[in-house]
């Protein structure tokens, strides 16, 4: 699994021009789900996104995670991430979960967040989705596990 983070001041997600999940400040995380991951593979991403420290404390460092923060997460799919991109010009999905995989790591997620307390939206599982966003710093990190 690999997780695009964005630290966000305000984001959101479109499909078909209607807003289907936005946040205020937070985490705007891209996913994407590989072949092989599994239960423990969200449970661990789930720990990181709730617990990364990316946000500044009192003095100015990066020493709180969301939930420190307050801040929200907007959880959007995109299997994009899980290509390969080591060879030629064009990017191999074959590392890529299959839908239905995917799927369940994706609201098996959304669930681990839930339930670790911090407020989280969603885009849409396999659509065409806008997703705009105010990225603050900008602080961009790329979580594999």
């Amino acid at each position: 699994m690999k997780c695009l983070i964005q630290r966000v001041t305000c984001a959101s997600v479109r499909v078909d021009h209607n807003v289907v999940g936005e946040i205020g400040s937070g985490l705007l995380v891209l996913m994407g789900v590989q072949a092989e991951d599994t239960d423990q593979t969200v449970a661990r991403m789930a720990q990181r996104l709730l617990n990364y420290r990316l946000f500044s404390d009192a003095e100015g460092k990066m020493n709180l995670s969301v939930v420190d923060a307050g801040g929200s997460i907007l959880l959007v799919s995109q299997f994009t991430l899980a290509a390969d991109t080591s060879r030629g010009n064009r990017p191999s999905f074959s590392k890529a979960a299959p839908p239905a995989l995917a799927e369940y790591c994706y609201e098996a997620l959304v669930s681990a967040l839930l339930a670790g307390g911090t407020p989280t939206a969603t885009g849409q599982f396999g659509a065409d989705m806008q997703v705009s966003l105010v990225n603050d710093g900008p602080v961009t990190f790329l979580l594999s596990g």
